[in-house]
């Protein structure tokens, strides 16, 4: 009996423990430097041949489509919190075309928290079908946290993204080309500069008290010769103005931005989430009021402060993407163990891990798939300005890998740097230093 009663203890610790191999891992602290998922990403880069031209004239085309559904759907942001209870703000995807002679770039935006891999994939299946003449997409997204959802498919898109309904989607796509079918014919010569406004107030470091931050709003602007202007821009403050227990659809204080600036004369505004990792915005009250007020004390910042720089684009463009090789998912639940890397892969699927360069004259844009600390923007910054180069970083560009935060905070009790920091201790290194060789390789077609 009693050795009965041995072996079963000895078959139930068996199964226990082949249960914690196969889903409990250690952290990997090894160099990243070594590994193939870096040498990879680096061979790409240096393989990298950008497409483009130069020329004399700039040609630009801009739209704005209404996305919000006819009937409420989940809200996404913070944490679950079911449908929108009434519309704050409707809802809007953005085209801005940029082109000279040659070839055609989009820049898509969308007031929604992410753009998810699939729904970019549907988009460029869309523009491709529909023999859009457009060379590059680029996604970019406000980040509002009050925003809808409904497009992202899987297990964890239904548990905390608000599900996946292919109504949603259709409209997404409908309205997507739709835009870009009316910025297309609206086409038009015009004059492009490039501006970096100072507005220190408005961001603060949220993970550590005085901590480095990102105080720059990084604008282009365009103006035709009939004086119709348009303008993208940037900025590092999360649209987290609006508190979580929010039940309106709204686009957060990026949708009132937009709304201030078009009431100082630009026919259209597009802001595209900066570097907002580690980053939040300076707010005084968590209600529609107060981010109303916020985004009042941005806009008189960006039109009437002068800027620290202002430069006129020349008429040379180049494009290219390059995959983002990444280390194996880091989904931790402790200091030093994780979930092995096909659980996490299960619960979130393809993250699409993708870096977009676009170069306006010497202004380059950056878009990452990752929510990449405002920590980073002065080294990489520093860098631009040594080679001649403006340089613009957006997230959200179509991939989601997670938050990017400097390696020295991987251990903080935070949920960046625990929830939602997906690839391990080094990626934050990894990431600076691959954005350094697209910088670098930028310069090369200067």
């Amino acid at each position: 009996m009693i050795n009965k009663c041995l072996k079963i203890i000895a078959w139930v610790l068996g199964i226990f423990l082949l249960f914690i191999l196969a889903v409990l891992a250690p952290i990997d602290n090894s160099d990243f430097r070594e590994k193939e998922y870096y040498k990879t990403t680096v061979e790409s880069i240096t393989d990298l041949q950008l497409q483009g031209a130069s020329t004399d004239l700039w040609i630009a085309g801009w739209s704005t489509s209404n996305i919000t559904p006819d009937q409420p759907v989940s809200l996404v942001g913070y944490r679950p919190r079911g449908d929108y209870e009434f519309v704050q703000d409707s809802s809007y995807v953005k085209s801005l075309l940029i082109g000279n002679s040659r070839h055609t770039v989009a820049i898509l935006n969308y007031e929604l928290l992410i753009i998810h891999p699939y729904m970019a994939g549907r988009i460029k299946e869309a523009i491709s079908k529909e023999g859009l003449p457009i060379d590059q997409v680029i996604f970019t997204a406000t980040h509002t946290h009050s925003g809808l959802g409904g497009y992202i498919p899987g297990i964890m898109g239904k548990v905390a993204f608000g599900g996946y309904d292919e109504k949603i989607m259709s409209l997404f796509t409908r309205q997507t080309v739709s835009g870009l079918k009316q910025a297309l014919a609206n086409m038009d010569t015009v004059s492009i500069t490039y501006h970096k406004t100072a507005v220190p107030a408005g961001v603060a470091n949220r993970l550590i008290e005085n901590g480095p931050k990102d105080p720059y709003i990084r604008q282009l602007i365009l103006e035709t010769k009939a004086n119709r202007k348009a303008t993208l821009y940037t900025y590092s403050a999360h649209a987290t103005g609006l508190h979580s227990q929010y039940m309106g659809l709204s686009g957060d204080y990026p949708f009132y931005l937009n709304k201030a600036l078009k009431e100082k004369g630009y026919e259209f505004s597009l802001f595209a989430s900066g570097a907002v990792g580690s980053q939040r915005p300076v707010v005084d009250g968590r209600e529609i009021k107060d981010i109303q007020e916020y985004a009042y004390h941005l806009e008189n910042s960006l039109t009437e402060t002068l800027p620290e720089h202002i430069d006129t684009l020349a008429g040379s463009l180049h494009f290219g993407s390059v995959k983002m090789e990444l280390p194996s998912p880091h989904y931790r639940i402790s200091d030093h163990i994780r979930l092995r890397p096909w659980i996490f892969h299960w619960l979130f699927g393809d993250t699409g891990g993708h870096i977009d360069l676009l170069l306006l004259g010497n202004t380059l844009f950056l878009t990452s798939s990752g929510e990449v600390s405002g920590e980073f923007y002065k080294t990489w910054d520093d860098l631009a300005d040594s080679l001649d180069l403006n340089l613009i970083i957006t997230t959200f560009n179509g991939g989601y890998i997670g938050y990017v935060t400097p390696d020295n905070y991987y251990h903080m009790k935070h949920h960046e740097v625990r929830d939602t920091h997906w690839f391990g201790p080094q990626v934050g290194r990894y990431n600076q230093e691959i954005i350094n060789l697209m910088i670098v390789k930028a310069s090369e077609a200067l």
